[in-house]
C-alpha cells in the first residue's frame, strides 16, 4: 500500500518506480486470488482460501489503509484533456497498476457477499463506506480511468451496497467527506467539495463514462433504481447546502434573506472558477438526456430489486418501498439547482429544455399537483402520480400559518398606517398622515365571493406553508413550464392547447399568483428562494401572455390580494421608502410590500396602480422643492422660444441637454409662420401646446423617426432607418425625454406604442410569441416554417434577414457565417428564435435604449414597472374610447357669462348624451388635443375642461323666422377650452359642432 500511495505517474522521472509498483500491484492481486496459487498442493486448499480470505479482509479492513493509498495513486492520473505524453512501456505499467489497482478496491465487496462465518467477517458496510469516502470522492474519477475497468465499478454487486449504505449511514459518510484532503488531487476546479465529486461519479457510474457519455443509451445493467435515486438525492441534496450558502454564488435578486455562512475553503466557490466547472457539469450530461428521464419512469411501477444483497434491514429496506414521481422530481429539482449555482450563465437550460419537450410529463407533473392543489376538483391519473403525501409534513405547518394568517389579514390595514406613520415621521416631519385612512380611498371592492375560486386555499401561506416535497414539485413544475413558455407560440397555445387546456393555464396561473403574492408576507428561507424564483419567473410570462391575449378572468390577477391589500397612497410611500432605506435598520419594515409592488404589481386593479403613479410623481415633487429645486412660481423655470415651423429642431436645440431638469415648469414663447412673436403669457396652457404640437409633429410616420406597426391599429415603433438620419439617436432620446414630461404632468398625448417596444421600456425581453403584434405577416410565415410537413431544405432558407432603407438592402447574418448556414428541419428552432429576436431584440434595441435613456431623466423606470405594454398607451394617452359625460359634466369650468343653468350650456348637454361614442371622443380631441379621456377622471384634467360663452346675437326678427348663429365653435387646445357660440336649437348646435369636429381645426375657425 505504501508503494502505491508513493507513485506519482505525473513525474516523469518516475519511470523506474512505476515499473516496481507494476510489480508489486500483480504480486499483491495473485495473492489475493484462489486461483493464483497453483502450486498449493491440494491438502493445503482450503489452507490457502483461508490465506486468501484473511488477506482480502485485512485489506478491506481499516488498518490496511487501501482506500487511501488508492485515492493518492489515481489523484495522480491524467485528468481529462491532459497533453502530458508518456512512452509506450509506461503506459503499459500504468495500465497494468490502474486496473491491479481496481481490482484490488472490488475484492472485499465480493469477499462481504458471501463471507458469513469465520473469525473477522468482513463489514460490507464498513467496506462501502470507505469506497464511498475515499474513491467516488475522486474528481473526474471513471474520465481518469481506462473504459474497460469502467464496467467492474458498475456492476450491480458493487454500486448498490455502496447506495445502500450511504443511505443507512447518511450522516456519518457525509461528514467523513467533508473532512477527505483534496489538496494533492490534480485538477482545476478543487473548488467542488469531495460531495459534488461523488454525486457527478455516482452518475457517470450508473449511467456512462466518458467514453459513452455522447450517447450512453442507458443504464447499467440491473441498477437499483429506488437506492440509485435516493442516495443521488442525499447527495445533491448536501451539495446544495453547501453551494447555496456561498456569498459569490448567490442570487439575490429582489428577494431578502439571511447571509449564509462560509464552509471550509475547500467548498468556497469565487468568481472567475465558474469557467473550471464546465468539465464538472459535463459529467453530468445524461441527466439532460431524455433516455435518462424516459428511464426512470419505466421503472416507477416496479418494486426495489434486492436480489443478490440482503444488505439493508428488513424495515429501511420497506421504508424506500418503490420508486416514485416524488423522487425523480426531488432528483431533478436538485440538478436544476445545481446546474445554476455552477453555471449562471447557461444554468439549467440543457435538462430544462430535456423536461420541457418529454411527451406527458408536465402534464403528468401538474396532475399530481392538482391532487394537491384541488382536492376533489380534479381528475388524477395513475396511482404512481399520487405522491404529494410521502413524506409530507404540510398539514401541520398550514393549521400554524392558518392561524398566523388570519391575524395578518385581520390587522392588515393597521399594519400599513403603522409603517405610514414611521415613514411620514422620519422622511417628511411636519405632515400629518396619521390619519391617511380617513381620506385615502380604501381598496376598492373586486366582487370577493368570485374571487374567492382564483385564490388557492393550499398555497395561501407562501413557500413557507407547504411541505417540503410540495415545494420541490412546484420548482419543477414552474421552473419546466416557464421554459416551455418561451418556446410555444399562440397556434399551439390557444388553438391546439398544448400541453394544457384553457382551463387548466387559469389553474395554473391562479396557484402561482396566490403562492408568489403570499410568499412575500413571510420570510423566506434559503429552501424556498429556488421555488420563488421560478414562481415568479413562470407568473411573469403566464400574466404577459394574458395582458397580450387574454386567457384568464381579470379577477384571477386580483385574487390574493383583495382582502388586506393597503391603499395606493399607503403602498405607493412604503414602496418609496423601502426602496430609499435598502440595508439601513429600518429597511425591514415593509420588505412585503416593496417586493409586492415591484415584483406582482397586477394584483392591485389598474385605477389603484395609476394613482400610486401619480403618487410617485407627487413624492418627487415635493423632495425637489424640500431641496429648493421648485421653490416658488415661476423660479428655476425654462424659457424656450419656439418657431411654429420649427418645433421639432427647436425643441430639441434648446431642451435636449437638460436631463432631469426638464422637470422644472416650460415657459414657451411662439413665433408664427411670418416670424413674428405670438401674444400671450404661458400659464401652463402654451406649455402642454408645445408638447402636443412637439408629440404630433416628431411622432408623425413623415418625420422619419417612427414609423407604424403593419398591424390594424397601426402603433408606432422607432423607424429603423432613423440611424442613418443626423441626430437621429440623439432625437429619439429626446422624445423620451418629451413623453416623460407629458407623464411628469398629467398631460396625455394621443398615441400608442407598439406592444414590443413598450416591453423594451419596462425593461423586459420579448420571445416569439410577442412577433404577431409587430408583424403578423411574419410570424404567419415563421409558423409556416415551424410546422412545416416537408423537408424545410426545400424552402431555400439561410440563416439571414434583409433590411430596406433608403432603397439600398443590407443582410444582416443572424449568427457567424449565417449566410452558408441552410436551414433545416433539424435546426429550423433556431431559425425561428434567430428572427423572432433579431425582429424583437437586437433591431430595436438601440433606439429603446436611447428613448429610455431620456424618459428615465423625467420618470423612475422603477413607476412605470406598474404597468404592462397596454396600460402604459393608456397612462400616455388616456383611458377608453368613451366619455363619461356626466362626469366630465361634474368636472366641467364655465366662463364668459356661461353658468350650469344656461340655456346653451343645457343644449350642449343634451347633444353631447345623444352623440356615438365616436363623436363624443372627436369632441374632446378638438377641445384638448387627446381623444381619450384621463384614466382617473376629468378631474386630473389639467386645465379644467372649459365652455367659454361667445356671443352671438341675431336680430329678434331672424330668429322669429326660425334662423340661429351661423358661427361655428373653435377651440383653445392649450386651455382645455371650447369657446361654444350662443345657439338655440339643438339641432343647430349639433350640426355645427360636428362641422366643426370633423374639419380637424381649432383656432382658424369662425
Amino acid at each position: 500500500m505504501f508503494v502505491l500511495s508513493e507513485c506519482d505517474t505525473s513525474h516523469a522521472r518516475g519511470q523506474d518506480f512505476v515499473a516496481l509498483t507494476s510489480l508489486a500491484m500483480r504480486f499483491v492481486v495473485v495473492l489475493t486470488d484462489l486461483k493464483g496459487w497453483k502450486s498449493v498442493a491440494e491438502l493445503d486448499w482450503l489452507s490457502a482460501d483461508a490465506a486468501v480470505k484473511d488477506l482480502v479482509r485485512f485489506m478491506g479492513g481499516g488498518e490496511s489503509g487501501l482506500c487511501l493509498a488508492i485515492r493518492r495513486y489515481i489523484s495522480t492520473l491524467d485528468p481529462p484533456g491532459s497533453s502530458r505524453i508518456s512512452s509506450n512501456i509506461q503506459r503499459d505499467d500504468i495500465f497494468l497498476i490502474t486496473a491491479s489497482t481496481i481490482t484490488l478496491a472490488l475484492r472485499p465487496f465480493h469477499l462481504a457477499k458471501f463471507d458469513s462465518d469465520g473469525p473477522g467477517i468482513l463489514d460490507v458496510h464498513y467496506v462501502a463506506e470507505k469506497y464511498c469516502v475515499f474513491l467516488l470522492t475522486i474528481p473526474c474519477l471513471t474520465q481518469r480511468l481506462p473504459a474497460v475497468l469502467i464496467s467492474a465499478m458498475r456492476h450491480k454487486s458493487i454500486l448498490s451496497p455502496c447506495f445502500q449504505t450511504l443511505l443507512i449511514l447518511k450522516e456519518k459518510i457525509l461528514k467523513e467527506m467533508l473532512d477527505v484532503d483534496q489538496s494533492k488531487v490534480h485538477f482545476l476546479p478543487k473548488m467542488i467539495p469531495p460531495v459534488g465529486w461523488a454525486l457527478a461519479n455516482i452518475m457517470c457510474l450508473a449511467a456512462g463514462t466518458e467514453n459513452d457519455s455522447i450517447d450512453p443509451g442507458g443504464f447499467s445493467h440491473d441498477l437499483d433504481f429506488v437506492s440509485y435515486v435516493s442516495a443521488v438525492n442525499t447527495l445533491a441534496e448536501n451539495l446544495l447546502s453547501r453551494l447555496e450558502n456561498v456569498d459569490c454564488v448567490k442570487d439575490n435578486q429582489d428577494l431578502q434573506s439571511d447571509a449564509g455562512t462560509h464552509e471550509k475553503s475547500n467548498t468556497v466557490l469565487c468568481e472567475g472558477e465558474t469557467g473550471s466547472f464546465e468539465m464538472y457539469l459535463d459529467m453530468f450530461r445524461p441527466i439532460s438526456q431524455q433516455w435518462y428521464l424516459t428511464d426512470l419512469l419505466a421503472t416507477m411501477n416496479k418494486v426495489g430489486d434486492i436480489q443478490g444483497s440482503e444488505i439493508l434491514t428488513p424495515k429501511k429496506w420497506e421504508s424506500l418501498g418503490k420508486l416514485e414521481l416524488l423522487d425523480v422530481v426531488h432528483l431533478y429539482s436538485y440538478m436544476i439547482r445545481i446546474f445554476s449555482c455552477l453555471s449562471p450563465a447557461v444554468g439549467s437550460l440543457p435538462v430544462l429544455n430535456m423536461l420541457s419537450f418529454t411527451p406527458g410529463f408536465l402534464e403528468n407533473l401538474w396532475r399530481a399537483l392538482e391532487t394537491y392543489l384541488y382536492p376533489g376538483d380534479c381528475h388524477t391519473g395513475p396511482d404512481r402520480y399520487d405522491c404529494i403525501s410521502k413524506n409530507s409534513g404540510g398539514v401541520e405547518k398550514d393549521k400554524g400559518f392558518e392561524r398566523k394568517q388570519k391575524h395578518t389579514n385581520n390587522d392588515g390595514f393597521n399594519k400599513w398606517a403603522t409603517v405610514l406613520h414611521k415613514i411620514t415621521g422620519k422622511s417628511q416631519a411636519g405632515v400629518d398622515c396619521t390619519n391617511l385612512s380617513d381620506g385615502q380611498p380604501k381598496p376598492r371592492s373586486v366582487h370577493e365571493d368570485s374571487s374567492d375560486v382564483w385564490d388557492i386555499e393550499p398555497v395561501r401561506h407562501g413557500p413557507q406553508g407547504i411541505s417540503r416535497d410540495m415545494s420541490c414539485m412546484l420548482h419543477l413544475f414552474c421552473a419546466s413550464y416557464s421554459h416551455l413558455l418561451l418556446i410555444l407560440d399562440d397556434i399551439e397555445f390557444y388553438e391546439k392547447q398544448v400541453p394544457f387546456t384553457l382551463e387548466q393555464q387559469r389553474k395554473i396561473a391562479s396557484v402561482i399568483n396566490t403562492l408568489v403574492y403570499n410568499g412575500f408576507s413571510q420570510t423566506i428561507g434559503q429552501q424556498g428562494r429556488p421555488l420563488m424564483e421560478s414562481a415568479i419567473r413562470c407568473l411573469h410570462l403566464m400574466y404577459e401572455r394574458d395582458c397580450r391575449h387574454r386567457f384568464c378572468p381579470p379577477i384571477l390577477w386580483l385574487a390574493p390580494a383583495r382582502k388586506n391589500r393597503p391603499p395606493s397612497a399607503v403602498a405607493a410611500r412604503t414602496r418609496e421608502f423601502f426602496s430609499a432605506n435598502v440595508g439601513s435598520d429600518d429597511a425591514p419594515v415593509a420588505p412585503s410590500i416593496g417586493s409586492v409592488i415591484t415584483t406582482t404589481p397586477h394584483v392591485f386593479p389598474f385605477e389603484e396602480r395609476v394613482e400610486m403613479f401619480r403618487e410617485f410623481i407627487k413624492m418627487d415633487k415635493a423632495s425637489r422643492k424640500m431641496a429648493g429645486e421648485v421653490a416658488g412660481p415661476g423660479s428655476r423655470s425654462v424659457e424656450i422660444v419656439v418657431r411654429r415651423g420649427h418645433i421639432v429642431e427647436d425643441g430639441f436645440r434648446q431642451l435636449n441637454s437638460l436631463g432631469s431638469r426638464l422637470k422644472s415648469s416650460i415657459h414657451v414663447s411662439f413665433v408664427s409662420e411670418c416670424g413674428l412673436p405670438e401674444a400671450g403669457l404661458d400659464y401652463g396652457g402654451l406649455s402642454k401646446e408645445f408638447l402636443t404640437d412637439i408629440s404630433k409633429a416628431a411622432f408623425s410616420p413623415d418625420y422619419g423617426l417612427f414609423s407604424q406597426t403593419s398591424t390594424s391599429d397601426g402603433l408606432l415603433i422607432p423607424n429603423v432607418s432613423a440611424r442613418f438620419l443626423e441626430n437621429g439617436i440623439q432625437m429619439i432620446e429626446f422624445l423620451g425625454r418629451v413623453v416623460g414630461k407629458a407623464l411628469y404632468e398629467g398631460i396625455l398625448l394621443d398615441y400608442s406604442f407598439s406592444h414590443v417596444f413598450v416591453q423594451k421600456l419596462l425593461g423586459r425581453y420579448s420571445f416569439l410569441d410577442e412577433l404577431s403584434t409587430l408583424d403578423p405577416e411574419l410570424y404567419k410565415n415563421l409558423m409556416y416554417v415551424k410546422h412545416y410537413d416537408g423537408d424545410v431544405e426545400e424552402l431555400c432558407l439561410d440563416f439571414t434577414v434583409t433590411e430596406e432603407s433608403f432603397g439600398k438592402r443590407h443582410i444582416i447574418e443572424l449568427k457567424p457565417g449565417g449566410k452558408d448556414v441552410t436551414v433545416t428541419n433539424k435546426n429550423r428552432m433556431q431559425y425561428i428564435h434567430g428572427i423572432a429576436d433579431y425582429k424583437l431584440n437586437r433591431q430595436i434595441f438601440p433606439f429603446s435604449n436611447a428613448f429610455n435613456r431620456g424618459l428615465a431623466d423625467v420618470i423612475s423606470p422603477s413607476w412605470l414597472k406598474l404597468f404592462n405594454a397596454g396600460e402604459f398607451n393608456q397612462l400616455l394617452s388616456g383611458g377608453n374610447h368613451d366619455i363619461d359625460v356626466d362626469d366630465l359634466r361634474k368636472n366641467t369650468k364655465y366662463t364668459g357669462g356661461y353658468s350650469e343653468g344656461s340655456r346653451t350650456i343645457k343644449i350642449f348637454w343634451e347633444v353631447m348624451e345623444g352623440f356615438e361614442p365616436k363623436e363624443r371622443c372627436m369632441l374632446l380631441k378638438f377641445v384638448t388635443s387627446c381623444s381619450r379621456a384621463p384614466l382617473l377622471g376629468f378631474k386630473h384634467l389639467q386645465p379644467t375642461f372649459t365652455i367659454h360663452k361667445v356671443a352671438c346675437d341675431i336680430p329678434l326678427w331672424a330668429t322669429m323666422r326660425g334662423q340661429d348663429v351661423e358661427r361655428l365653435p373653435s377651440a383653445s387646445t392649450c386651455y382645455n377650452t371650447l369657446k361654444l357660440p350662443t345657439y338655440k336649437r339643438p339641432s343647430t348646435l349639433r350640426d355645427k359642432l360636428l362641422y366643426a369636429i370633423s374639419s380637424n381645426a381649432g383656432f382658424e375657425l369662425s
